[in-house]
């Protein structure tokens, strides 16, 4: 049983433009937040901020809130 949800924003530098390995030391992980519309947010702080950087990426994945049945 499930209830509730959090999300995270995660990524970094990458090695080469097919996305696969970061670069050692560039991986950030921002959370967790209580909404998609949180996460959204700081998402695109951190996306704005590595703009000229053409191998960062970020990604906001959801991590369900597991509750003792």
């Amino acid at each position: 049983m499930t209830k509730g949800s959090n999300f995270w924003v995660i990524g970094g530098e990458f090695g080469s433009m097919n996305f696969h390995k970061l670069v050692e030391g560039s991986a950030q992980v921002k959370g967790p937040f209580k909404t998609r519309k949180e996460a959204e947010d700081c998402w695109r702080e951190v996306s704005e901020e590595s703009r000229h950087k053409a191998g960062v990426r970020f990604s906001i994945v959801e991590e369900p809130s597991r509750v003792s049945a």
